[in-house]
């Protein structure tokens, strides 16, 4: 480690930042001015770049799963470029292009964290809206700077552009993990995705670049042509054409399901091949229904699969920078993010809102 760049932890100045925050259940985000921690030892602090909207952002801002603490600064989806370096960070230089995702923090001992499983340690630290080792709230990354601990920071290869490297870091994580531990990730295997948007798309890139031949299933028609098209999907079904389910019965190695509106599992439970998985990845509000008789009836299984780990998030990285893995996104400008949550809850984007947080935080909260 170079000294000159690094700044020691005893300096224990705090990280002025700025950024939009939700001070209510409205949802409402508006310009914020707060401070960071200052620089620990083993922390990297960085300049915000770009950060993705995930859909989990809107319920947050709103308190719709019941658990935000204002203000809030949502965003989990961040990238830029490192500023300081703790006096014992061994894995990041000053100028480092970097990456903070879903996690800040874990316990480190137990089972899960021993097994590079911290998004399911008992003890995990969401990015934003939680209670911090030192008390204190984080906040995330619709600002900026950013603070972390080196262990929940990623390295952006190079070849990857900063801006859609962002959703990666959530959306991207959250198809790549399950697609590797259930062993749909091999050559010539027939993998489903339910539903098209900020996941589905994702979950289809990573698929075809992993060699699996890839059936997109949607109720919409209207996106056979972009599933075809332009994510050059292998088939398409409609889930409410009883005649396209019945023709494509027992065709499917496995299913990613990144639905997190109540829909029916048992016509994708009949897609499935015996010994088949229905991977869940969305939220539905509701619990949804699960028929027996379809998992009897070839030993199908149904399991679930939340983001990732910090070594398979870095892996997920350099896999999507290696095979040209890439969201398609759409650039915002900060001031622009309540309008974009709007046409989130609409739909109407393709496929992720990014908000460009280099060139616009500053000039809207100075």
């Amino acid at each position: 480690m170079n000294p000159t760049m690094t700044r020691l932890a005893e300096e224990e100045h705090p990280n002025k930042a700025f950024g939009w925050a939700a001070r209510d259940s409205s949802g409402v985000l508006s310009p914020f001015k707060f401070s960071r921690r200052a620089t620990g030892e083993k922390d990297v602090a960085f300049k915000v770049l770009y950060c993705g909207i995930c859909h989990s952002d809107l319920h947050m801002a709103k308190n719709e799963w019941g658990m935000s603490v204002y203000p809030l600064v949502p965003g989990h989806e961040i990238v830029g470029e490192v500023t300081e370096v703790g006096s014992k960070v061994q894995k990041f230089n000053v100028g480092d292009r970097v990456g903070v995702g879903c996690v800040v923090g874990s316990c480190h001992s137990c089972d899960s964290c021993k097994n590079n499983l911290e998004n399911y340690c008992p003890k995990s630290i969401l990015t934003y809206g939680a209670e911090y080792h030192d008390g204190s709230i984080t906040y995330g990354g619709y600002s900026d700077t950013m603070v972390a601990d080196e262990h929940f920071i990623v390295r952006i290869p190079d070849n990857l552009p900063l801006d859609v490297a962002a959703p990666l870091l959530c959306a991207g994580i959250t198809v790549y993990s399950p697609l590797r531990y259930y062993g749909l990730d091999k050559p010539g295997l027939h993998v489903g995705v339910v539903g098209l948007g900020g996941l589905g798309h994702v979950a289809v890139k990573f698929a075809k670049a992993m060699g699996a031949k890839v059936t997109v299933i949607s109720t919409s028609p209207s996106k056979k042509k972009e599933a075809l098209e332009h994510l050059v999907a292998d088939s398409f079904l409609v889930s409410r054409d009883q005649d396209q389910l019945q023709g494509a019965s027992g065709t499917l190695d496995g299913i990613i399901d990144t639905v997190s509106a109540q829909h029916p599992l048992f016509p994708l439970l009949g897609l499935l091949k015996s010994h088949g998985k229905l991977v869940l990845v969305g939220a539905p509000e509701k619990p949804l229904e699960l028929p027996v008789f379809p998992l009897l009836q070839g030993r199908k299984v149904v399991r679930g699969s939340l983001i990732g780990g910090m070594k398979e998030t870095q892996e997920m990285i350099d896999f999507a920078a290696k095979h040209n893995v890439k969201p398609d996104i759409e650039v915002i400008a900060m001031e622009y993010v309540n309008t974009a949550m709007e046409r989130i809850l609409k739909a109407d984007v393709k496929y992720r809102f990014v908000i460009d947080i280099g060139n616009t935080v500053k000039a809207t909260t100075s």
